[in-house]
């Protein structure tokens, strides 16, 4: 096995490269994983890439396996799935061959601790399970929102965490959920996954919970426009360096909504007792056993086209949701 290793770095805000660097071998407790597959959280990592991380935000929006420091040059990402190739002394020699997901950036092989990683379970195919890091946050934000039987809820953005969490909600029983969205594109997919559909103008009042993931401050506006009397709105999105402007002077006082933000950082409260952050992730990889979720990959690329597909979906995404990058 080479001794290198190549990964994607933020060389500067807008441009990506790929790097080599060299690669031991793994350690005490510790594994060596060969990508198979890695997804593009489009939403936080054109943030990233773009360099719009605020500075308040540098230590607490690092990943797990970060190199480099924001705005550039950054070593990041949190959604890869490999084999184990290797195992370092103290790690149970079962662990070779096994599939597994890491919360690592881009990268054709690399080292970590064995308790790092989680085995993919059999039913869920790489590519699905690179969804594992979306499906967390969407888990979480479920956990925070608290849905009932026979709410009636809807999700305001239908990108991939949306979709998740919409997907979720709607197998609960006598639980009614439109995905809403200014796409129209977004129709088929709501329909594969058991949800109906609306764009802002046309979508449902009223709502015993709302979630929002849009990422724009247009988006949270809609989703308090929807909201029914006290009832809670979770918002999911993370908008960077950007201000947001809300119309709180309207109802919302009136209505006395409540605004929620989640975040994949923390456990829910609801939860924080009795579920460790790796008991959420295994959570997660469990439920991508759906094959309606495969909806949500929408793009492929090769691992050297990563630079030129991350400029390309950070300036015009194009309805583009899961985009799928591909290790030989």
């Amino acid at each position: 096995m080479a001794n290198e290793a190549r990964a994607f770095w933020v060389a500067a805000p807008g441009r990506g490269e790929i790097r080599r660097m060299s690669l031991g071998e793994p350690g005490p407790g510790e594994v060596r994983v060969r990508t198979l597959a890695s997804g593009l959280s489009r939403g936080t990592e054109s943030l990233v890439f773009m360099g719009h991380v605020p500075a308040s935000e540098w230590q607490r929006m690092r990943c797990p396996f970060q190199e480099g420091d924001f705005p550039a040059p950054v070593k990041y990402g949190y959604a890869s799935v490999g084999v184990v190739e290797r195992v370092g002394a103290e790690t149970p020699a079962a662990l070779e061959g096994t599939r597994v997901f890491s919360l690592h950036p881009h990268q054709d092989c690399y080292i970590v601790p064995a308790a790092a990683t989680l085995p993919v379970p059999h039913d869920v195919p790489t590519e699905r399970a690179v969804l594992a890091a979306n499906m967390e946050t969407a888990v979480n934000a479920l956990w925070d929102g608290a849905p009932a039987i026979g709410d009636r809820i809807s999700v305001v953005g239908a990108g991939v965490v949306g979709a998740l969490a919409a997907a979720l909600a709607a197998r609960i029983p006598g639980v009614t959920v439109e995905m809403v969205d200014i796409d129209r594109r977004r129709a088929d997919l709501a329909a594969a996954l058991g949800c109906g559909f609306a764009v802002p103008g046309d979508a449902a009042r009223e709502r015993d919970l709302v979630l929002h993931a849009s990422g724009s401050g247009d988006g949270l506006a809609t989703a308090l426009d929807l909201a029914g009397f006290e009832a809670t709105v979770v918002d999911v999105s993370w908008y960077g360096d950007r201000a947001v402007t809300l119309p709180l002077g309207q109802a919302f006082h009136a209505k006395r909504l409540t605004l929620l933000s989640s975040q994949v950082g923390s456990v829910a409260p609801s939860r924080r007792a009795r579920r460790s952050h790796r008991e959420r992730l295994g959570l997660a990889l469990s439920l991508l056993a759906d094959p309606r979720f495969d909806a949500l990959v929408t793009g492929t690329c090769r691992f050297d086209e990563l630079p030129a597909t991350m400029a390309r979906l950070a300036v015009n995404p194009d309805g583009a949701l899961c985009q799928v990058v591909q290790y030989d």
